[in-house]
């Protein structure tokens, strides 16, 4: 090929390589940071190995997942607070796991945008990084797409994937062992976590309140920080309780609420009885039910309404398990029990 005068370059169409590397070489040692046993979580290669007897496991499973942020991205980008919404993706991604009974092992991120912004990549980059080692997981690779013409400038979006392992005896749920009179335990969640955004943008809409303004249901921030609180991660204070063979099932309460997910979890002719008493409604969701005129059957569909993740355990053991996760940290409590369907 012969150089033309007058030609082209991709970065004339749109795409800076140069940014590109330079952000590589930016997130290489947030990215070392969170090695693990199994995998030394470097970049720069085809693809991700993990060592999973380097991990500690016999007969093992291995169980993916895959999730977004969904709209609370808007509220992101609006804001300008981009140093959280990392921690949510990787959220998103490893509670799913737990639910199945796994440990995460790795996560990969894809990170698309119209031009690279190399400051607001790194701030979100360094979100997922605290998100994995709040998790326990390593950051392996990832994907950084740099689209002309897809995005508006200054938007992006965010995918994440996660692999974890979990001993074929573990899976959850443990429908065969599921009872009627035994005990559902609500972890506490930190707000809408990274479901019900879109929902959560009209209500702010209808307020006619600005991001900046102070929140009228947290004291000391303002409503783009109350609503940014990233989701909770719940892997450190549950997976030795998973892995002690107590639990009999789990739910990550994500879209369709405490209305939709628990079923996900039970045993065909049992159903969650939930006491709607056990616990207080957050603020936020009081604020927004409020404003909204957003019904209670809707605001139990929509949103965790404060519970971020259910498990379910024998009557025996429902005092023990709920001193641990107090122990660990959790805003815990009994929250209901499964009954006959």
């Amino acid at each position: 090929m012969s150089d033309q005068p007058n030609g082209l370059t991709y970065a004339q169409a749109g795409v800076d390589i140069d940014a590109g590397n330079a952000l590589v070489d930016a997130i290489k040692p947030l990215a070392k940071a969170t090695r693990r046993p199994g995998a030394e979580a470097s970049l720069g290669g085809f693809g991700a190995l993990f060592d999973l007897k380097a991990a500690g496991y016999e007969d093992a499973l291995l169980v993916t997942t895959t999730d977004g942020v969904g709209t609370k991205l808007r509220i992101a980008i609006d804001a300008g607070m981009h140093a959280t919404v990392g921690i949510d993706l990787v959220a998103m991604c490893v509670n799913d796991l737990l639910a199945q009974g796994a440990e995460p092992l790795m996560f990969l991120d894809y990170f698309a945008t119209g031009k690279l912004d190399i400051e607001v990549a790194k701030s979100v980059v360094a979100g997922i990084a605290e998100g994995c080692k709040l998790a326990g997981a390593a950051l392996v690779g990832g994907e950084t797409a740099e689209m002309p013409g897809m995005y508006s400038d200054g938007e992006y979006d965010l995918a994440g994937f996660s692999v974890g392992a979990v001993e074929r005896d573990d899976v959850l749920p443990k429908l065969d062992k599921q009872r009627a009179g035994d005990i559902i335990i609500g972890l506490g969640s930190s707000g809408p976590h990274s479901n019900g955004y879109s929902l959560v943008r009209r209500v702010v809409e209808r307020s006619g309140l600005a991001w900046d303004a102070p929140c009228p249901f947290e004291e000391g921030k303002t409503l783009a920080e109350a609503l940014m609180a990233p989701t909770r991660i719940y892997v450190k204070s549950l997976l030795p309780l998973l892995q002690s063979g107590r639990v009999k099932g789990g739910a990550h309460i994500t879209g369709g609420g405490l209305i939709e997910n628990p079923p996900r979890a039970i045993a065909e002719g049992l159903t969650a009885e939930f006491d709607w008493n056990a616990w207080v409604l957050p603020p936020v969701f009081e604020w927004m039910a409020q404003v909204g005129g957003v019904s209670e059957h809707e605001m139990r569909r929509t949103f965790n309404c404060g519970i971020g993740f259910i498990i379910i355990v024998a009557q025996a053991d429902a005092e023990p398990v709920l001193a641990a996760l107090l122990n660990a940290g959790e805003d815990a409590f009994i929250c209901g029990q499964l009954v006959k369907a």
